[in-house]
């Protein structure tokens, strides 16, 4: 089984960062990840993406083709990559939809949980990191939060395992925004 991720927003959230921390989680947990990225010429407020693929066998293609999730945390990223395909939509609670919707829908307050509570959106990474994981179980938290102790910078450890909490928090207390119902098919007798 094979699952690919889409973290979008702008330059200097730190999405790049997440992407790379996701894929070094999945290898910790013994499967195959690849991540690439772009982004724009600014250094920040371009629009930026990381690609994250993670599979339990051999990963023949290095590039997202069928989102699986996509997560963003600003409009443009959106209005750029919402209209891709996926299952599952992860968006910060500012974000207006506009697109026909995938099977599921979140909408969490991520940038005002790393602004607001922790005073610090430098972590918004973090907490989408926790909130991403806590809705899908892509990783261990254990391989999660050993990849990001790794990653972030030496003084900030518990301001990022704060933000990682919150993360998991949000997702806990997450409501659908939306669900697609897909009519049940009919079962043929044998």
């Amino acid at each position: 089984m094979q699952t690919e991720l889409r973290l979008s927003g702008s330059g200097g959230q730190g999405l790049i960062l997440a992407g790379v921390i996701l894929a070094e989680s999945a290898l910790l947990d013994g499967k195959q990840a690849i991540q690439s990225q772009s982004y724009g010429p600014e250094a920040r407020g371009g629009s930026s993406k990381a690609e994250v693929i993670i599979s339990e066998s051999e990963i023949d293609f290095v590039k997202v083709q069928k989102c699986d999730m996509l997560l963003c945390l600003t409009q443009d990223a959106y209005d750029k990559y919402g209209k891709d395909f996926t299952h599952v939509l992860v968006l910060d609670e500012r974000i207006e939809i506009k697109y026909p919707e995938p099977e599921k829908v979140y909408k969490l307050p991520i940038l005002n949980t790393a602004s607001e509570k922790l005073r610090k959106p430098m972590v918004a990474n973090i907490i989408a990191l926790g909130a991403i994981n806590g809705l899908l179980n892509i990783v261990t938290q254990e391989s999660l939060l050993k990849a990001i102790m790794d990653r972030v910078p030496k003084g900030t450890e518990e301001l990022n395992k704060q933000a990682l909490e919150s993360g998991y928090k949000l997702a806990e207390e997450a409501s659908l925004v939306s669900t697609k119902i897909f009519p049940q098919l009919p079962i043929m007798p044998l």
